[in-house]
């Protein structure tokens, strides 16, 4: 018999990825979900500034936090989407890179802070550092090839609802994690305390693993030959060249994401202003949190009816509105407004940041778009959150919201009136 014809092993794919589609999106909505708990636990935005408090004095260190962790998730993105693009079925990588690289440094940092966060806080703020840099670096390199995965698994029409189910859900579970974190901060003693919270997040993080490697994926219709890693990166101006909305939506989102500069200093403006208790930190982290697994749940739904433009847009308004509702606050009760707000920026751009680049792209270059996206990124994610720091230590806090609030306002402009919705390019194509 002849060798099988693309088209029949398109037709074969697609045939077991709608006869698994059920399956694959339990499996895959379980390991967001836990994984999600997980860092629920330790927070970037809450309890990650405040450990970083309790070991420096430094509000430039608490900038270096995303700063570390964007640059250490987003450049290395490029390098592995190659590699991404050549694969028939991406989760055994996806596997090794984010078990080993992804999880483990978490408990990790739990067991540097017991043995080194009193008599040695330099030494541990340098492991908790490399940690999480060792962590945003593994989640970095599996995520195109992640990514391509679920845009074979879970078709476009299901693909927002999913992100808000699997990500709303875990938070939705947080804020029950909200409530531990609350009296395990009140009752268990420094360093014991942070300690504890990432071991236990290290534990849910291994949970989601095993639910990730139920997975069931079918050989990817379309594998690309083998580049030499010099060719390829001679390819990516012509990407940017060649699509003039994608570049316009690089704009746009680079000041949406310098909008969210910062979003680490909300937890440490509270503590300066009004001397937060372990219950006032973990009111805010369940608004926080809760505020977030009903928002992504509500910009799944809707970025699947109308687009993942207009979710980024409201996502650089609601930046916007928390810095302002931030500097407008009188007690711990005026900053609930700007945490929900803050947590219906990061929901909207969560669901909707690595959505609409799929859109953007044909199925065989997604690891490309996705790896480009997020390297072009790293630049404003890594120096934004690191100006704020500077911003709030040589000059005022407020400052730094101020600024905030502007490049929000700004990003939201350009995405509406410069971007244009990459689905309705799709449905127009269809119908030609």
């Amino acid at each position: 018999m002849g060798a099988r014809s693309d088209a029949d092993v398109s037709e074969s794919s697609d045939r077991l990825a709608e006869e698994n589609l059920n399956w694959n999106f339990s499996v895959n909505v379980f390991d967001n979900m836990f994984y999600a708990l997980a860092i629920s636990l330790v927070s970037q935005e809450t309890i990650m500034p405040l450990l970083v408090s309790e070991l420096t004095d430094s509000t430039i260190a608490v900038g270096l936090i995303p700063a570390i962790f964007s640059l250490s998730f987003l450049l290395p993105q490029l390098f592995v989407a190659n590699h991404a693009e050549r694969l028939p079925r991406k989760l055994p990588f996806v596997l090794l890179g984010s078990g080993l690289l992804q999880r483990l440094p978490y408990p990790l940092i739990g067991i540097a802070l017991l043995l080194f966060a009193l008599e040695a806080p330099g030494l541990a703020l340098l492991l908790f550092f490399i940690g999480i840099a060792t962590a945003a670096f593994g989640g970095g390199i599996v995520t195109p090839a992640w990514f391509s995965m679920i845009g074979k698994v879970v078709p476009t029409r299901r693909r927002g609802i999913f992100f808000g189910l699997a990500d709303g859900g875990g938070l939705l579970m947080g804020v029950i994690g909200a409530y531990f974190v609350g009296r395990v901060l009140d009752i268990i003693d420094y360093p014991g305390s942070f300690a504890l919270l990432f071991l236990v997040a290290g534990l849910i993080q291994a949970i989601s693993w095993f639910s990730l490697s139920l997975t069931r994926e079918p050989p990817s219709d379309v594998v690309k030959k083998p580049v030499p890693l010099r060719h390829y990166f001679r390819r990516l101006p012509n990407v940017l060249r060649g699509h003039a909305n994608y570049r316009r939506f690089l704009i746009g989102y680079a000041l949406l994401r310098l909008s969210m500069m910062a979003v680490s200093f909300f937890i440490v403006f509270g503590n300066i202003n009004y001397d937060l208790s372990g219950a006032d930190i973990g009111l805010l982290n369940a608004i926080f949190i809760g505020s977030q697994a009903v928002l992504r749940l509500l910009f799944g739904w809707l970025g699947d009816r109308w687009g993942h433009k207009r979710n980024l847009v409201i996502s650089a308004l609601c930046m916007a509105l928390a810095a302002a509702f931030a500097l407008n606050s009188a007690d711990v009760a005026g900053l609930i407004p700007a945490f929900i707000c803050l947590a219906c920026a990061i929901s909207s751009d969560m669901v909707s940041h690595f959505n609409i680049v799929l859109e953007f792209a044909e199925p065989a270059e997604q690891p490309t778009y996705i790896g480009l996206t997020n390297t072009l990124m790293a630049p404003f994610t890594f120096i934004g959150p690191i100006v704020a720091g500077w911003i709030a230590q040589a000059f005022d806090i407020n400052l730094l919201f101020a600024v905030s609030l502007a490049f929000g306002l700004s990003g939201a402009g350009l995405l509406w009136r410069w971007v244009r919705e990459p689905r309705q390019n799709v449905r127009r194509k269809a119908k030609l």
